[in-house]
């Protein structure tokens, strides 16, 4: 089974109310790019990475007049994508959606937000005390995560697809407000790193097998208030108990960061990733791994992050690879594929393929 997780930029722009692919010359919301161009490259890559089953995050909005579902089938009929059928959840306060496309004739899937008598439903409220005061907030997602029920040659496996809170200023110009902006969103999205935690904790205690994923917009060493909070979200929903979810891109984030993190075996490999046998597949001269790629205007250059992960239960890791379809990074990636990953969005896929 292939399952992948993809931030598509602005996908919902390509769309009419109706949910018709506008295949035009008209500009996306993708800088510097035509709706045709983005649509041509999203096309390529769907076709190459031939998954199963793609969380697209970002996906075409759900309101009155729109529904995901109709949109992302629209695109698939367009596309000639075996992965046909679409799922979605929870309506997202924003344009964008977290939407499930699957293959049908290899899987089932239905949305389905388990029952816990501890954790809220992604619907729900959370209560946290954010600012430390010793005073609960209620804390809610504006995009809520999308929690499934997939079924694969018999085999029931629960996944949580993931848009966190960014963390990241908009707007703002005095570099005071952007400090304390950015703290208290990286506050907001710790909070909510703490509640899927909290719901992925329950499926592991029942003994689920579970995937974990999405666009968390945080990830080990990422930025510098990181260690104002002594953890990234990342590793909040990893865990650091016995119930651990394992995604080789994270640990290997963690074990840059803190030169051999105690989490990881004294050879530098993760004890779960040992047992099971399985590594990332390589990257070009042997680079941290990253997922996303951002043009910052001001210092006119690039900046790339490791945002988008694949967190899966110890029963899923034995044999199992992971992917991230960088453009520059991944060995195997051809021109005409580079062009396509480049032209469709600022992130870029991350693959699992489960034994």
């Amino acid at each position: 089974m292939r399952l992948a997780t993809w931030n598509v930029e602005w996908f919902n722009a390509l769309f009419d109310d109706t949910g018709r692919v506008m295949n035009d010359a008209a500009r996306s919301a993708r800088h510097d790019t035509s709706r045709a161009q983005q649509l041509a490259g999203l096309r390529a890559v769907f076709a190459a990475m031939d998954a199963d089953g793609v969380l697209i995050v970002e996906g075409p909005d759900t309101n009155s007049r729109r529904s995901t579902v109709t949109a992302l089938e629209a695109f698939a009929r367009w596309a000639g994508l075996r992965a046909r059928r679409a799922v979605h959840g929870y309506t997202s306060d924003s344009e964008q959606e977290i939407g499930f496309l699957f293959d049908p004739d290899r899987l089932s899937v239905r949305h389905d937000p388990a029952f816990s008598r501890d954790v809220p439903r992604f619907d729900g409220a959370f209560p946290h005390d954010v600012d430390g005061d010793g005073m609960s907030a209620m804390i809610r997602f504006s995009k809520p995560p999308l929690e499934l029920a997939l079924v694969w040659a018999g085999r029931q496996v629960r996944v949580i697809g993931v848009h966190a809170k960014s963390k990241s200023p908009h707007g703002q110009t005095s570099a005071t407000e952007f400090a304390r902006i950015s703290v208290e969103n990286r506050r907001k999205q710790l909070a909510q790193c703490l509640w899927i935690r909290a719901r992925a904790a329950d499926h592991l205690a029942r003994g689920d097998s579970l995937i974990v994923l999405g666009d968390f917009n945080d990830g080990p060493g990422l930025d510098v208030y990181e260690r104002q909070f002594g953890q990234s979200g990342v590793e909040i929903v990893r865990g650091t108990d016995g119930a651990r979810l394992f995604d080789p891109h994270a640990e290997m984030a963690l074990m840059s960061r803190a030169g051999g993190s105690p989490m990881a075996a004294e050879d530098g490999v993760s004890p779960m990733a040992a047992e099971g046998g399985v590594s990332p597949r390589p990257v070009r001269g042997g680079e941290l791994p990253t997922t996303a790629r951002f043009w910052l205007s001001p210092q006119k250059r690039y900046f790339e992050a490791l945002l988008d992960f694949i967190m899966v239960s110890a029963d899923l890791v034995p044999g199992a690879v992971w992917r991230i379809w960088h453009p520059f990074n991944d060995p195997e990636i051809t021109p005409e594929l580079r062009k396509a990953l480049l032209a469709a969005s600022d992130h870029f896929p991350v693959t699992i393929d489960v034994p």
